[in-house]
């Protein structure tokens, strides 16, 4: 008997390879060798599953996150540059139509998604810079808000605009380009010369 969370991860590999749209509920039910009435005992409609999917997806990245911070809690530049790494680990799998198809099909999903972005942006990433800040590892004159607005809110967005630029670059290249290069330039002399050389 397939369970909920079993249902739940073929979803998302599923949609997250090939996009929430094309991926049919038929398909799904094939792949796992059930009928699609036991896909709807656990979901009323395909929404609700791409929705528990997204939420599934990001609730696994926030257990990542947290133990990422809570490894590296003493050096919050550090614990940013990590978040993002992992970051770039799970949207390297996202195929552009995926976060398109759910803007576009499924506005709940979608805004889980976008709610999330700008959680972790503003309640996570700005506070871990508001703390290397106080702790004298980033310039005191950076604006914190400014620096997170331009840099770390939905870099999906840049990473997916015309191109998938996962399939132009290595992760490496794009978190350095992205993340690390940036940080660098607002990071304390005394921080820069022991960590970002």
């Amino acid at each position: 008997m397939t369970t909920k969370s079993e249902l739940l991860q073929c979803a998302i590999t599923k949609f997250t390879k090939f996009g929430s749209k094309h991926v049919t509920l038929d398909e799904l039910a094939k792949e796992l060798g059930i009928s699609k009435k036991t896909i709807y005992s656990f979901f009323k409609n395909k929404e609700a599953l791409v929705t528990a999917s997204i939420e599934s997806l990001l609730n696994a990245y926030t257990e990542d996150i947290n133990r990422l911070i809570n490894s590296n809690g003493k050096d919050p530049i550090l614990s940013v540059i990590l978040i993002y790494q992992r970051g770039f680990e799970y949207l390297k799998y996202f195929k552009p139509s995926f976060l398109f198809g759910l803007e576009k099909y499924y506005p709940k999903a979608f805004k889980l998604f976008n709610d999330y972005s700008k959680d972790l942006s503003n309640n996570i990433v700005s506070v871990l810079l508001k703390k290397a800040q106080q702790q004298g590892d980033l310039k005191p004159q950076t604006d914190i808000d400014l620096l997170v607005k331009i840099y770390f809110f939905r870099v999906d967005n840049l990473l997916f605009k015309d191109n998938n630029l996962f399939e132009m670059y290595s992760k490496e290249a794009l978190l350095k380009h992205m993340v690390i290069y940036n940080l660098q330039g607002v990071a304390s002399d005394t921080y820069s010369n022991v960590y970002f050389e």
